[in-house]
C-alpha cells in the first residue's frame, strides 16, 4: 500500500486517502463565488469516487 497524490494504491485498487476526506468534511461553508470555485476544484479532483458528481455540483457552477 502506498499513498500517492491523495490516493491510496493497494492490491485491492485505488481509494481516497481518509485524511483528504476529513479535510473536505472540515471545509468551512463557502461564502463567495471564489470560495465555491475553490471547493468545487478540490472535490473535483476526487470526482471519480463520487457517484453523480456532475449533478451534485451543477447548481454550484
Amino acid at each position: 500500500e502506498v499513498k500517492f497524490l491523495g490516493h491510496i494504491i493497494s492490491a485491492e485498487g485505488i481509494t481516497v486517502d481518509p485524511a483528504k476526506v476529513e479535510s473536505v468534511l472540515q471545509w468551512e461553508c463557502s461564502r463567495t463565488v471564489t470560495d465555491i470555485r475553490s471547493f468545487v476544484g478540490l472535490v473535483g479532483y476526487y470526482r471519480k469516487f463520487i457517484e453523480g458528481f456532475s449533478k451534485i455540483v451543477m447548481p454550484l457552477t
